[in-house]
């Protein structure tokens, strides 16, 4: 029965491609399946099934998971506000008078908005309506602009706090603790905030080569359309780009720092720019109503697909499934650098045709455990996780990102494919770098009895003791130990 269990991995990832539904129902009929063949072989008992409302009721107790409708609502809000036009524009007037200004000007808008819009799908959909427009209006080829939208849409992946950070990091931090108890080690269990010190490196180093690319791309082509370099910017412009740098670096900087939690940094971006919106009159009439509904749907879909991602990891594991993986991660040979390289290869594989909820719901329960007892470094683990993800949402033909793009912008497939390969090689550069050099996840860790050592929540707190079970005997040694 282990096999029919990664079957249904394979019918989940069949039925998504295939079927166009949404990926909480595809998931969650996977586990309807697994669950019926289960019964019926007698492989698992209807009191296993009974305790899932417990599971589901623990699992939603998580503090950390307030993060998610407050992301939502800090995307939606940001895309009623002018900031998109506003950022654009005095980037543009601030910087040197060159073709390459905008190209420039749209990465720095991904980079500095693609945290907050939640997923690679929603960063696609607000870049295409708020800067894709100002970027054809100078000019630029069909295919270039295709290449900067989907660079762009996936920066969100690896800035934090972003939504799939704070979910891989509480993702991490179970499967850490799964496997230190597993080998019997001592050590200081992972948390979300130390993956988003960890990512801070890696996605700067990628952001400015993306930058470097997108100038020295844009300075090559000649615009097919009259442009005037010359931007006229207003008071207002001015004061809304600063301010949005300032609080959005603010929020950045206080959660990777740990002066704040991730919950606390949404709260506060929601709250600032709910009032922008309400004096600025964007939420009148029927906005409002337009505004309830998008965050609603947008938060209900991330929890149903939470949810059935947990039903159907509680019928892989009584089937047997997730011991099968973790045998065949634990006999790949080689140290921990040829073991993770492969788990990496596995989880790149999937995200061509699963988004990163998806993966981090359904896959890295299963592929982490077993990787983090081969590999103790637990950051370096989560930090590789979301480059490959990237990786693998920029790679052509079926990469996630990629063909969302082309199907919002209708434009040619070989041309794209040739503008995103310089973007696509310093990504799997970085990768490489990462994989090699794991310091370097590290460089912004505080030092040993600072006063920035990460504290778990309450709710990571009482994930971590949930998912530990009970020692065999009073000797068994301790999974959490104090931070030297």
């Amino acid at each position: 029965m282990a096999l029919f269990g990664l079957g249904l991995l394979l019918l989940a990832a069949l039925g998504l491609v295939l079927t166009g539904l949404p990926a909480f129902l595809v998931v969650f009929a996977a586990a309807v399946v697994g669950a019926l063949g289960g019964l019926l072989t007698g492989q698992i008992a209807p009191s296993i099934l009974a305790a899932l409302p417990s599971r589901v009721v623990n699992l939603l107790e998580s503090d950390l998971l307030q993060a998610l409708p407050l992301y939502v609502l800090m995307g939606a809000l940001m895309n009623r506000l002018p900031v998109g036009s506003a950022l654009f524009r005095t980037a543009v007037g601030l910087m040197p008078k060159s073709g390459a200004a905008p190209a420039v000007a749209g990465i720095g808008f991904g980079a500095l908005l693609g945290p907050m819009n939640g997923s690679v799908g929603a960063s696609v959909m607000a870049l295409s309506r708020s800067v894709v427009p100002l970027l054809e209006e100078r000019g630029l080829p069909p295919a270039f602009i295709s290449a900067l939208l989907v660079v762009s849409s996936t920066l969100g992946v690896v800035i934090p706090p972003s939504l799939v950070l704070i979910l891989l990091g509480d993702a991490m931090m179970a499967a850490h603790t799964i496997a230190s108890n597993a080998m019997g080690r001592s050590e200081r269990i992972m948390n979300t905030q130390d993956l988003f010190r960890g990512a801070l490196v890696p996605a700067a180093i990628f952001v400015l080569a993306s930058l470097a690319i997108a100038w020295g791309a844009a300075s090559r082509i000649k615009v097919s359309a009259p442009r005037s370099d010359v931007i006229t910017l207003s008071g207002g412009e001015i004061v809304l780009s600063l301010a949005t740098v300032l609080a959005v670096a603010g929020l950045l900087g206080g959660v990777a720092t740990g002066l704040f939690y991730a919950v606390e940094a949404a709260a506060a971006g929601v709250v600032v720019l709910f009032m922008a919106a309400a004096l600025g009159g964007r939420l009148r009439g029927g906005a409002m109503v337009g505004l309830l509904d998008e965050v609603i749907g947008g938060t209900g879909a991330l929890f149903a697909l939470l949810v059935a991602a947990t039903t159907l990891t509680l019928v892989l594991k009584v089937l047997g499934s997730d011991k099968l993986v973790a045998d065949a991660v634990r006999s790949l040979p080689g140290g921990a650098l040829a073991v993770t390289a492969g788990v990496l290869a596995l989880v790149g594989a999937s995200a061509l045709i699963l988004d990163a909820f998806e993966i981090v719901f359904v896959v890295v329960p299963i592929v982490a455990p077993p990787l983090l007892e081969r590999a103790t470094d637990a950051v370096w683990v989560g930090v590789l996780f979301l480059l490959i993800l990237q990786t693998s949402f920029m790679a052509p033909p079926f990469g996630y990102a990629l063909m969302l793009a082309q199907g919002v912008r209708r434009t040619a497939a070989l041309p794209v494919w040739r503008a995103i390969m310089p973007y696509l090689a310093a990504q799997l550069a970085i990768v490489i770098l990462v994989l090699t050099v794991p310091s370097l996840v590290h460089l912004m860790d505080p030092p040993a009895g600072g006063g920035l050592s990460p504290v778990l929540t309450d709710g990571e707190a009482r994930k971590a003791l949930e998912t530990l079970p009970l020692p065999a005997d009073d000797d068994a040694p301790p999974l959490i130990a104090p931070k030297p």
